[in-house]
């Protein structure tokens, strides 16, 4: 399973995401959302970007995204490695 992360130009919550999983040394495809995959994965997603999804299309995490968060949902077995 390959994380998604739906993305808008110029948005810096997009660039956090970005950081925070390279930091976690999580591998994600990068999906803009203007972009006719991007346009159908933000028709299922909250209005906010970034949005994290896992392999199977269920929201991980959107908005800003939280390290401390991340990493226990990683501990937990809830984001794939």
């Amino acid at each position: 399973m390959t994380l998604q992360l739906l993305t808008t130009d110029d948005c810096h919550f997009c660039e956090r995401a970005k950081t925070v999983l390279a930091e976690l040394g999580l591998e994600y495809r990068e999906v803009d959302a203007g972009s006719d995959e991007g346009q159908q994965l933000a028709a299922t997603a909250p209005p906010m970007r970034p949005v994290l999804y896992d392999g199977e299309g269920a929201v991980l995490a959107y908005g800003r995204l939280s390290l401390k968060r991340l990493r226990r949902q990683i501990e937990q077995g809830r984001v794939p490695r």
